[in-house]
């Protein structure tokens, strides 16, 4: 499977220079938060893909005109393909009653809620996040750091691949793109990158659903409880 990951930077050669036929050839999109919606409605109409979206700690805008043709995972398992994937939005908590920010505490709760789901499943393949785990990927600073449950997260389930955006591919020293955690890679989506994972069996059915292993709702987590 032919992936497109994306996140806190919109691509000029995929929109402003956008040229016909530079989407084409891949079977899927996750974006890890922080993108304009008409970015992801305009990359899931070009790419004839499905689009998958968590929220990022600046995506407020989402709730009043989200990206059209695209799903939202957030506080979600679901499958496409074979593929499990699971959805985590927002970042630690840095500024008080800031959407889309949550304490470790709550961070922690709305694993939890997704228990039954990895159970029902049998574990998940992919994990879309906007904030980094804790000491992968992260920085110092209290906006930039990661959750330390998603190490947890990450230890008991050992995903192929966890997708994350927040920390920006610039300054120096440069953010690493990819690192190896055990079994895990674990990829920094700032701006764009191209991933593959090995095709899964999937029912002919399936070949273009998407489905939900949790209940398909609003996640009651979008802002900070």
């Amino acid at each position: 499977m032919r992936i497109l990951a994306v996140s806190d930077e919109e691509c000029p050669a995929l929109w402003d220079h956008y040229r016909p036929g530079r989407l084409d050839g891949y079977d899927l999109i996750l974006s890890a938060g922080d993108l304009k919606a008409d970015y992801l409605s305009f990359l899931v109409t070009m790419a004839h893909a499905p689009l998958l979206y968590v929220h990022g700690n600046h995506d407020e805008g989402y709730s009043r005109r989200p990206p059209e043709g695209c799903d939202c995972i957030d506080d979600q398992l679901v499958i496409y393909r074979g593929l499990r994937i699971l959805g985590l939005g927002g970042c630690l908590q840095y500024r008080p009653d800031a959407p889309q920010q949550f304490t470790e505490r709550q961070m922690v709760k709305r694993i939890a809620r997704l228990r039954f789901a990895l159970w029902k499943s049998g574990g998940v393949d992919v994990v879309v996040t906007h904030a980094p785990p804790l000491g992968l990927g992260d920085e110092e600073d209290l906006p930039h750091r990661g959750f330390a449950c998603f190490r947890k997260l990450l230890d008991r389930y050992e995903p192929a691949l966890w997708v994350h955006g927040h920390v920006h591919m610039r300054g120096w020293p440069l953010p690493e793109r990819e690192l190896l955690e055990g079994g895990t890679r674990i990829v920094n989506a700032s701006e764009r990158c191209e991933l593959e994972l090995p095709d899964r069996p999937f029912a002919p059915e399936d070949r273009n659903a998407l489905r939900y292993v949790t209940r398909h709702r609003e996640p009651e987590d979008r802002l900070c409880l």
